[in-house]
Parts: structure tokens; C-alpha cells; sequence
């Protein structure tokens, strides 16, 4: 089902990619990409490309719609906390049963999965 293809640049530094893992999961293929920015930082770049086809039979076109996020090392902590949080509610609700499979279907509030979210600006 899911194939994972790693690859390590050893190509001078000056390169845009220094560490590349392809995953293919059916019509979508998830690329995560080690980058560096103008600062010398690395960060990941994940992007989904999804196979799409328009038109039929000798009129159809194959496009790939991609989307990208890109993740900074500040970050990575927190994305993987709400992650591993996201990966255990949706587990939970697969294995529930009964009255608590009605709570899984019900609105969640952000605040119920994780901590509340607090912004402090100062200006």
C-alpha cells in the first residue's frame, strides 16, 4: 500500500535538497524534503501531488495537482505533538463502540483535543 523511497544528496551543499523520502499512497505521493533557507537553517518542506485526470478516453489529460507546506525547526516539536494527537483521537474513534462512537461524530472543539492555544502580543 504505502511504498517509502529515501535518498541522501551527497551532491556539494550548495544543492537545494539535502535529504528526500518519497511515499506513495494510492493516486497521492507525499515528498518530505530537507531544505536549507537563506540563513543556513534546515526546515522541511512536505508536499502532496495528486494525480488528476480531466477529459475521457483520447482527450484525456493527466495534471498533478501539488500543495506544499513548509516546516521550521521552532515548529517541529508542536506539529508533531498535534500530529500524534490527531493520530490517537482518530484511532480512538475507529476502535470505539456504542455511545462513544457518537462522541466522535459529534463538533469538536480545538480546545478539548489540546492545550488551549494562547496568543500574547505585544506591541
Amino acid at each position: 500500500m504505502e511504498n517509502f523511497k529515501k535518498k541522501v544528496n551527497t551532491a556539494p551543499p550548495d544543492k537545494d535538497i539535502f535529504f528526500s523520502q518519497s511515499i506513495k499512497a494510492g493516486k497521492r505521493i507525499y515528498y518530505l524534503d530537507v531544505k536549507k533557507n537563506r540563513k543556513d537553517e534546515m526546515f522541511l518542506a512536505i508536499t502532496e501531488s495528486k494525480k488528476v485526470v480531466s477529459g475521457e478516453g483520447e482527450d484525456s489529460q493527466v495534471n498533478f495537482e501539488k500543495h506544499k507546506i513548509f516546516l521550521y525547526r521552532e515548529d517541529f516539536e508542536k506539529f508533531m505533538e498535534g500530529m500524534e494527537q490527531a493520530f490517537r483521537y482518530i484511532k480512538q474513534c475507529e476502535e470505539a463502540s456504542g455511545e462513544d462512537q457518537n462522541l466522535c461524530t459529534e463538533d469538536i472543539k480545538v480546545a478539548e483535543l489540546s492545550n488551549e492555544i494562547n496568543i500574547d502580543i505585544d506591541f
